[in-house]
Order: C-alpha cells, then sequence, then structure tokens
C-alpha cells in the first residue's frame, strides 16, 4: 500500500505557553477611544462615456438637476439629457479617533447605478456624514481606479479588477471633532480583543506591578480597569507608559478550525485525545460493461444475438488501524494521520468523527 500525500493545507499551532510576551496596545484597546463611519452620496464627473445611462438611473438626472439649481441655472421643462459623463456614487471614509478639522482621509467612491467605468473622473464636492446624520467631512478630487475595460463592435469584451470602484487618497477634509470622554477624568478601561479571564488579571496585575496595588482592577474577561490623572496632558504620559507594558496573554483554548472551502485544518496546540482506536479504509466499487456478439454456425437455423457481459471488481485499501494512547498530543495525531495517509475530506471526517465520539478534547468549528 503505497500512503497518500495530504493535500490539505494544515497549519498547526505550536506556541509554547508564556513565551511570548505582548504590549498592552497590541492586545487591547481603549474604551471610547475609536474610529467611526462615514457615508455620503455624490456625482463623479468627466468620464468618457462610460457614466450612467439616464434612461435607466433618473436619480442621477435628478441629483445633477438639483446641483444645477444651486448655481442658478433652471433648464427648460421637459429637457432630456443624455449625460454620459456623470455618475451617481456613494462615498464611504472612516474619521479616526481624536481627528481635528483640516485633517485628511482617504475615501473610497463606489458607483450606484450601471456606469462602467469610473477611470478618469472626478469627485464634486460631496457631504461625508456619521450615524447622527452630522457632516463631518467634505470630499472632492479626482479618482484613482485600479480596474479597466474594453468592449469591441462585435460585443466581445474584457474586464480587469473593478473599474466601477476608486479611491481618493486624502480626498477628505474633516469639519467637525466627534467627542470622546478620554478628557473628562474618568478611569480608563482597556477593552481586550480576544475575552480571556487570564488575560485580563495578567493585564491588572501587570500595571499594579509597575505603579501599585489597586490602580488596575479586572472588571470581566474583557475589561480592565485602570485609576488614572484627571489633567488631560498627564492621563497621555500615563497611557503612553500603560499601552507599553508587556504582558503574557492567557493560552488559547483548545481549537480545531476547518475550512471546508480551502481544506485549511488548524489545530491547536493544547488539543488531546482520550484512548481511541481508528480505522481508514477506502471501498472502490468498479463496474464495466461490455456487449458480446453470438452468431450460429455457418448455414444454420440460429440468429445472431448480442449479449451483454459485465464484470464488477472491488478494491478496498487495506489501510491499519491506529490507536491514540491516553493524553494524546498534537504531535501524536499529525503523525498517525500522515502514516495512514488522507485526503482533505478524510481528515474532516476523521475528526468530526473523534468529537462526536467524545475523544477529542476541543471545540471543532468549520468555517
Amino acid at each position: 500500500m503505497t500512503v497518500k500525500k495530504i493535500i490539505a493545507v494544515i497549519v498547526f499551532v505550536l506556541l509554547a505557553p508564556g513565551v511570548f510576551a505582548e504590549r498592552i496596545k497590541d492586545i487591547a484597546e481603549v474604551a471610547g477611544v475609536r474610529p467611526n463611519q462615514l457615508i455620503g452620496y455624490g456625482l463623479v464627473v468627466g468620464l468618457d462615456g462610460t457614466g450612467d445611462q439616464t434612461t435607466q438611473s433618473p436619480f442621477t438626472t435628478q441629483s445633477f438637476n438639483n446641483m444645477l439649481k444651486q448655481f442658478g441655472i433652471t433648464l427648460p421643462e421637459g429637457t432630456r439629457m443624455q449625460m454620459k459623463n456623470v455618475a451617481a456614487v456613494m462615498i464611504q471614509a472612516e474619521l479616526p479617533a481624536f481627528a481635528k478639522p483640516g485633517q485628511k482621509l482617504d475615501v473610497t467612491v463606489n458607483s450606484v447605478s450601471n456606469a462602467k467605468s469610473l477611470r478618469g473622473g472626478s469627485l464634486l464636492m460631496s457631504e461625508l456624514k456619521g450615524i447622527d446624520g452630522n457632516t463631518y467631512a467634505v470630499a472632492q478630487g479626482s479618482l484613482v481606479v485600479g480596474g479597466f475595460g474594453a468592449q469591441g463592435s462585435d460585443g466581445s469584451s474584457i474586464t480587469v479588477n473593478i473599474p466601477s470602484v476608486g479611491r481618493i487618497p486624502g480626498g477628505a477634509f474633516v469639519e467637525r471633532v466627534v467627542p470622546n470622554n478620554f478628557a473628562n477624568g474618568q478611569p480608563i478601561v482597556f477593552n481586550l480583543h480576544h475575552p480571556d479571564f487570564t488575560t485580563s488579571n495578567r493585564v491588572a496585575k501587570a500595571i499594579n506591578d509597575m505603579l501599585g496595588p489597586e490602580v488596575a482592577m479586572p472588571m470581566d474577561a474583557v475589561s480592565v480597569r485602570v485609576t488614572a490623572p484627571v489633567n488631560p496632558a498627564h492621563r497621555v504620559d500615563f497611557l503612553a507608559l500603560l499601552e507599553n507594558i508587556e504582558v503574557q496573554p492567557g493560552d488559547e483554548p483548545a481549537r480545531v478550525v476547518i475550512n471546508s472551502r480551502t481544506g485549511t485544518i488548524v489545530v491547536g496546540e493544547h488539543v488531546r485525545v482520550s484512548p481511541v482506536a481508528i480505522t481508514h479504509g477506502s471501498l472502490t466499487v468498479s463496474i464495466s460493461e461490455d456487449y458480446d456478439v453470438s452468431q450460429p454456425n455457418p448455414f444454420g437455423r440460429g440468429e445472431t444475438v448480442v449479449t451483454p457481459n459485465s464484470e464488477v471488481d472491488i478494491e478496498e485499501e487495506l489501510n491499519p488501524m491506529f490507536k491514540f494512547s491516553p493524553g494524546a498530543t498534537l504531535e501524536d495525531i499529525v503523525r498517525s494521520i500522515n502514516d495512514v495517509g488522507a485526503s482533505p475530506a478524510d481528515l474532516m471526517a476523521i475528526l468530526e468523527a473523534l468529537k462526536q465520539s467524545g475523544a477529542l478534547k476541543a471545540d471543532l468549528m468549520v468555517i
């Protein structure tokens, strides 16, 4: 028997506990200090005939007419415009925490109608609003489009990337400050990126070891509250000190993650298997159909007939049974599965069967 190669990409996490320390700024964030999403609507002009087909997107015409009225231009009633050089777009941006008026933001512009491409276009001045409806930035500028398309007279076409999406680096200016409670004199709260009671306790202990007892207190698996100075300038110095304190995060829970689309399997370090025996085999049934011609002897009275001839072959791989001893480790699992040989589907089936039998001491996640 030849051992099959494992086609699936198997990533094994082999981090030894307590070896790597991380800064608090890498594993947590300050409560209330976060970016905010902005959105806006506008018009892109200057396109080379690749804009919206106005017969199918009346809101583009309406938006353009409303803009002209702001400049005192009123079109005669019933005027029909073919604005192939104009496209209606939605605009996205992210407003960082503590952003001040006059600072620049990068914006992403997306066509919302049937424009073929935004290449070469310029966004007209557009407001960017927050969830509260207030305007926090204003965007305008020339688009950078990474995709393009071409079409022949016979109807053939080719498209590279997405030509209906573009970006404007530094294309928006901040107009309003988002208030936050950083300078209100309240205690600073760190929220962990990954909830873990052990890590929360270690963060509080590391802060107290440096600054004294009862400065930090873990609130739950996510939050750690730290008593901070009231003066805003002192709070900045204080936070700069805290975020660079190194902490050893708690060990991740035992977990096996399977990506059924790509065949990727991630096995955590603390995965264990109870005593169990597994067989891995494959039964192959092959059926072939053939036909024979039966003829009578020369000058005989019989008739020529066609008779079917079927062959059935059964082939079974003689893969051995392998056994996991008590407390089998990740290394044992890897060695055993490699020895028996398995395809991606076989590996997933083995892990799922281990979980159902209760032998796999880990969470099994299929994504």
